[in-house]
């Protein structure tokens, strides 16, 4: 019979959301939720969510969309890509 009240060595003690995978996700999650809210997008994606999988790799969910918003986002992504200037390279530089 195991000990009552003493530590356990159990190994398979986890704690998700103190690892560097759980802390990308969540960032990554709030920078898209901050670019959505800048958009007018911030009720479109009511799932929107940062979470790991089983083998502790992170990912972020954005969930179920309409077809409108799917739409829009498409239409946003394009216009993104057909922009010649690289803003990007003009955000690091003004972190520096």
């Amino acid at each position: 019979m195991r000990d009552e009240g003493g530590e356990s060595d159990d190994s398979a003690i986890w704690a998700p959301n103190n690892t560097q995978e759980w802390y990308a996700a969540r960032d990554a999650a709030a920078a898209l939720r901050d670019v959505l809210t800048a958009a007018g997008m911030q009720w479109d994606f009511p799932y929107l969510r940062a979470d790991l999988n089983a083998f502790g790799h992170g990912f972020v969910e954005l969930g179920r969309v309409s077809p409108e918003t799917a739409e829009r986002m498409a239409e946003l992504l394009r216009l993104a890509i057909s922009c010649p200037h690289d803003f990007r390279s003009e955000a690091e530089g003004r972190k520096r």
